[in-house]
């Protein structure tokens, strides 16, 4: 089967690849499509989780062999530990992602757990379906942030994530969103979809502050924009850098709160948000261009905003 493979530091090439077997509580689903994610583009270009050879690709949808449409979570947790018992499933500390521990969706089929599977409503298309995962992430920033419905909300990168950080948001009623990216395309299409303002930077005061960026620069911005006592979430992990004046925090109790993935709750929330949102920023292309469209991306291109690619 034709697939997706990192095979290398920078280096991604489209290769046929052996036929995937499923095992004992898996299931094979048939890809329809898989989103590129802006944490596979940065991830490999230095070591780390991703080790090559490897299928990448953690957010998709598809149909298992019996024509059921799924979305899949990519986030594989141990299901019996403490912090999986409270639900808390992301900070589980045998978590696995498939797309980065396993083989993932850059291809035409993939094995996943059968626990993963969500089932994907009729009204959902698939190029809408393939942005559940990035949905899931910002409901859950959300939620970790307070619900702060109502506040003054700053987000920091006009990537997917921070997108999506902008129509959950507006989803949930907050009056006045702030966006900063430094592409004047991507600054147009948060403001296409209800940002209030957008420029370069965030100017103002903030209760909230979304970094979906995840450089020093960025966190820095991030906690110098809070109101005293606001809070700021980083979704972005652009650099392990801080960036931050730590006394700061203290003077003027500022917080800060680090958002990895999501519940399992929350990724089913996402299921049933994404049929609500705007979501046009995602363009489809055939996954034998994927090496050209994810090297273009990887080498600084800002459009599309989002990638998804159709085996």
């Amino acid at each position: 089967m034709r697939a997706l493979v990192f095979t290398g530091l920078g280096v991604v090439e489209n290769r046929d690849v052996p036929e995937v077997v499923a095992g004992d509580g898996e299931v094979v689903v048939e890809v329809e499509r898989a989103g590129i994610c802006g944490s596979e583009i940065h991830g490999i270009r230095a070591p780390g989780l991703r080790v090559p050879p490897l299928v990448m690709g953690h957010e998709f949808v598809g149909r298992t062999a019996e024509g059921r449409r799924v979305a899949v979570n990519p986030l594989v947790s141990c299901g019996t530990c403490d912090l999986c018992a409270r639900g808390q499933t992301e900070l589980c500390r045998q978590r696995a992602l498939l797309g980065v521990h396993r083989a993932g969706g850059f291809a035409q089929r993939v094995v996943v757990p059968e626990s993963s599977l969500y089932d994907l409503p009729d009204d959902v298309d698939w190029d809408r379906g393939a942005l559940i995962e990035p949905v899931a992430n910002a409901v859950h920033a959300w939620h970790l942030a307070g619900s702060p419905g109502g506040q003054r909300i700053g987000v920091i990168g006009c990537g997917p994530i921070g997108l999506a950080c902008l129509e959950v948001a507006r989803h949930w009623g907050s009056p006045s969103v702030a966006c900063a990216d430094l592409s004047s395309e991507r600054r147009e299409v948060a403001r296409s979809i209800g940002a209030e303002a957008v420029g370069d930077a965030l100017d103002g005061e903030f209760d909230v502050i979304f970094d979906a960026v995840g450089s020093a620069a960025t966190r820095r911005m991030s906690v110098d924009r809070l109101i005293p006592g606001g809070t700021a979430v980083w979704l972005g992990l652009a650099t392990a850098e801080p960036g931050l004046d730590a006394a700061d925090l203290v003077r003027l109790e500022k917080g800060v709160r680090g958002s990895f993935a999501y519940s399992g709750l929350e990724f089913a929330e996402a299921v049933q948000m994404v049929k609500l949102l705007h979501l046009d920023w995602a363009t489809t292309y055939p996954l034998d261009e994927g090496a050209a469209v994810f090297t273009a991306l990887m080498n600084g291109a800002t459009t599309p905003v989002k990638a998804l690619l159709r085996p």
